[in-house]
Parts: structure tokens; C-alpha cells; sequence
């Protein structure tokens, strides 16, 4: 098998940077070394790798493990499919995903997601897992799914596309019972939501404009079914995982839940982090997702909260194209979700680089919250580290490698758009590789055929 040799990188893990060397043996990490370009050990292998690439300085990370996306795949395929969307993750420095059950069909039998396995391992670049999700009828299929090789189960406590919300009690108390794996949650209450709908569509005489979306689905609701998650795990000793946080009373909430011995992690995602209310003003139904981007003081509290210590455990997307005329109208027709996938980890990047309330942080936070933590909790097996042994995922990035506005132009989506055009993200990815073979290369067309099935523990513990 050939090998590839990455020197003169400024390597960013497990806590540390450094400037050192990657051996890639084949389809894994054969060495990590520290030193300059010049040391004895660097230059013997230069001289005996069948590849040496100088990395100039540029930042090596672990591949990014992007443990929620929407790929629209299958009957959904107008907006993206495995392919389209894993190739932007590619570009994007994601070389890991954790697709997401409510497609067309729903994911929610083991007949399902092995149908889904089958296309990925045809057409994606990126490696790829799969939620089963859960329903008010489907617990025999949850039971006998291999969670070797699926993710966890996905709980709808809100409206989803398909059969997928859980409103029974009874069902939900039984299945955070038995539970064979961990529940990943959209925690936004029903009841709640569509209280204050109905509340809107009266006061604003029928119509409600974009920029409500937040009271459309109120942090109430987000409040309301998080507490009732933890409840049932305090109950029941469930591993449970909220989704896409965005309120500061959830960190609360899961702050006092993990004090406590819960068993609960959280994940929030860029766009909660660089956007808020105000932000509909001029992005509209861009910015549209559920749960809603909320008021400033969230998203402050939501970066604070990503400080080492803080109770944010993981970054992911909810990667969710939608092609632009869906997203046309009101609070209530345009479609929710936007496309990240392409975009978060330059986004995340540029974050810490700048925001005063990441002060301190700098890419190896990014790596922990993108690549170490997503392969601890989910037990990814042989991924998320640059570890001798491990798959050869890496990323090399050019911190101020761009300085060009993002454009809908760059899009590799098939929805065609991203919510930050307009913004500036100095940081550009310069190469993915994908299982020890480079897929991405800056300025060329990203390649499938290296990607892999994600291998899953059952626990949750470091691999």
C-alpha cells in the first residue's frame, strides 16, 4: 500500500499544537511524529514515502465528525441526496456523517436503514452512519437494530417530516427504558408550538412574517421538552443527547443535569452561534430553522458555554438544504433548515479566532468539539484522533488562505445557496483525505469512492 508523509504541519490534537509530521500508511495513520522539516526521522521518511507533501505551516486536524445532517436521501432528492451533500461535506473538511432518519420513507425500520447503508456505500464521499428513529409503534424495530452499526435512535419530541413524533407518554417512558443505545433528541414541545401559532396567526391577521419564527416555536417549548428528556433519563438511566441547543435555560438545565450524575450530553450548531433574532432583518427565511435562532443573550450564552468546562459537548450542523423557493414566504410556509456542512468548521474557525467570548480558545477547541467528542460520545471506532492506527481522516487548512466574502457561487449543495453569503471566513480548506486517499483538493471537484461504514461501541466510551 503506498504511502503519503504530511510534514511541516502545525498539527491541532488531543489538546496541543505542534509542528510535527503524519505517516499514512494505506488507509491509516502509520506515525505521528514532532519535529521540523529537517529533523532525522522527518527526513528519512520523506526519503522513503512513496508522497511528501509540505504542508508549509498550514494547519492538520482530524477530520470532522459531523453527527447530524439531513441528506435528504431517499424521496427527498430534489433538495440534495448522499452524493451532492456528501460532497460538500468532503469540501467542507467533514469526512464523517450521522444521517438523520425523517426521510421518505422515514427511517424506522432495520429494512430502512439497511436500504440506506446500501446507497452509501455506492455514492458517498464522506464515511457514513445512520439514526434509526423512533415512533409511537416501532419499539420491536429499535430493539433488534445492530447499533455496531447505527448510531443511536432519534427521538422527534416535535413535528418531523413523516410519522415521527413521539406524543405518547407510556411510549416514551418505555422506550427510554429499554433503550439498547443512545436517544438523540430534538427537544421542542408540540402542544407548546402549536399554541402559540394559533396565538400568532390571530394577532397578525393571518400571516406571520419571517422574522416571528422565534415566537412561532418559542423557547418555551425547547425549555419544556429538554426538562422532560432529562426527567426520563434521571428516571430511567438512558444515555440521552439534546440536539441542536439554543436556548441559555437548556444549558441550565443540562449543567445541573450532568452536576447530578445524569447521563446527558448536549450539541449546538454554528448557526446558533453566529446569528440571532435580529439577523431575519436581513437574511430572512436563510436563517430559518427549528428550533428558531433565538435572542442575543443566547447566543452568547451558547459560545460561553463552548469554553473548556462548559456543558457543550459537540458542534454539528442539522444540515438541511432546501432548494430557494422553498424557502420563500412566511414564518409559517417558508421551509426550515439551511445548508452548513459545507461551511462549519471554516465558520467554527473563524469563531474562536475573533469572538470575545471565545477568548482563549483557539483550533484545538474546534478539534475537540468536532472531532474528538462526536467519536467519544457515538463510540466511533478508529476516527475523530490523529492516532497511529486510526483511519487516515485529516484535513489541512490555510488559516487566512481566503480572503473573499463566501458566495452562493461555491455551493456544492444541490440546494445551490448558503445562509453566510456575504460573510467572511479567512480559514480555507486546502485538502481532505478520506481513509488514507485525498478527495479534496482546493480548486477541484471532490471524489467519492474511499469512503467507509462508521463502526460504532455500545457505550459511549472513548475507543
Amino acid at each position: 500500500m503506498a504511502t503519503t508523509l504530511l510534514y511541516n504541519a502545525e498539527i491541532a490534537n488531543e489538546g496541543r499544537r505542534f509542528r510535527g509530521y503524519v505517516l499514512v500508511d494505506g488507509q491509516k495513520i502509520g506515525r505521528v511524529g514532532e519535529g521540523t522539516a529537517d529533523g532525522a526521522e522527518c527526513m528519512r521518511l520523506k526519503q522513503t514515502a512513496d508522497r511528501a507533501v509540505d504542508c508549509g505551516g498550514r494547519l492538520l486536524i482530524p477530520g470532522v465528525i459531523d453527527t447530524h445532517v439531513h441528506f435528504r436521501d431517499p424521496g427527498l432528492t430534489e433538495k440534495g441526496d448522499m452524493a451532492t451533500e456528501s460532497r460538500a461535506a468532503v469540501a467542507g473538511g467533514v469526512t464523517s456523517v450521522v444521517d438523520m432518519p425523517n426521510t421518505k420513507p422515514a427511517t424506522v425500520t432495520c429494512a430502512a436503514l439497511g436500504d440506506k447503508i446500501r446507497r452509501a456505500a455506492e455514492v458517498s464521499a464522506a464515511n457514513f452512519g445512520f439514526f434509526i428513529g423512533a415512533t409511537n409503534d416501532n419499539a420491536d424495530e429499535l430493539l433488534k437494530a445492530d447499533y455496531s452499526r447505527t448510531a443511536g435512535i432519534k427521538l422527534f419530541l416535535g413535528s418531523s417530516t413523516g410519522n415521527m413524533l413521539v406524543d405518547d407518554n407510556n411510549t416514551l417512558e418505555e422506550l427510554f427504558a429499554s433503550a439498547p443505545a443512545l436517544i438523540a433528541v430534538h427537544a421542542e414541545d408540540e402542544a407548546t408550538i402549536r399554541a402559540a401559532r394559533e396565538r400568532l396567526l390571530e394577532e397578525c391577521g393571518g400571516s406571520i412574517p419571517v422574522e416571528r419564527h422565534p415566537d412561532v416555536r418559542p423557547r418555551e417549548a425547547c425549555v419544556k421538552a429538554t426538562r422532560k428528556a432529562i426527567e426520563l433519563a434521571r428516571k430511567t438511566g438512558a444515555r440521552v443527547h439534546i440536539c441542536h441547543l439554543s436556548t441559555a435555560e437548556e444549558l441550565q438545565l443540562v449543567s445541573e443535569a450532568k452536576a447530578e450524575g445524569v447521563k446527558v450530553t448536549a450539541e449546538t450548531c454554528p448557526q446558533y452561534l453566529l446569528f440571532d433574532r435580529n439577523d431575519f432583518q436581513r437574511a430572512g427565511a436563510r436563517i430559518k430553522c427549528n428550533p428558531a435562532i433565538k435572542e442575543p443573550s443566547d447566543r452568547i450564552a451558547l459560545l460561553r458555554a463552548l469554553q473548556p468546562g462548559g456543558c457543550i459537548d459537540t458542534i454539528a450542523t442539522d444540515h438541511a438544504p432546501h432548494l430557494p423557493a422553498q424557502k420563500e414566504g412566511d414564518a409559517l410556509t417558508a421551509a426550515s433548515g439551511m445548508p452548513m456542512v459545507q461551511f462549519s468548521l471554516r465558520a467554527m474557525l473563524e469563531l474562536v479566532a475573533s469572538d470575545p467570548q471565545l477568548e482563549g480558545c483557539g483550533p484545538e477547541r474546534v478539534v475537540e468539539l468536532m472531532c474528538h467528542r462526536p467519536a467519544d460520545l457515538f463510540g466511533i471506532k478508529g476516527r475523530g484522533y490523529i492516532r497511529e492506527g486510526y483511519w487516515a481522516d485529516l484535513v489541512l487548512v490555510d488559516p487566512l488562505g481566503c480572503r473573499t466574502a463566501v458566495s452562493d457561487s461555491e455551493v456544492i449543495s444541490r440546494c445551490g445557496w448558503t445562509p453566510l453569503a456575504g460573510m467572511t471566513l479567512p480559514a480555507r480548506i486546502e485538502m481532505t483525505m478520506v481513509n488514507g486517499t485525498v478527495v479534496y483538493e482546493a480548486g477541484s471537484d471532490p471524489q467519492s469512492g474511499a469512503a467507509m461504514a462508521l463502526e460504532f461501541g455500545t457505550t459511549g466510551e472513548k475507543p
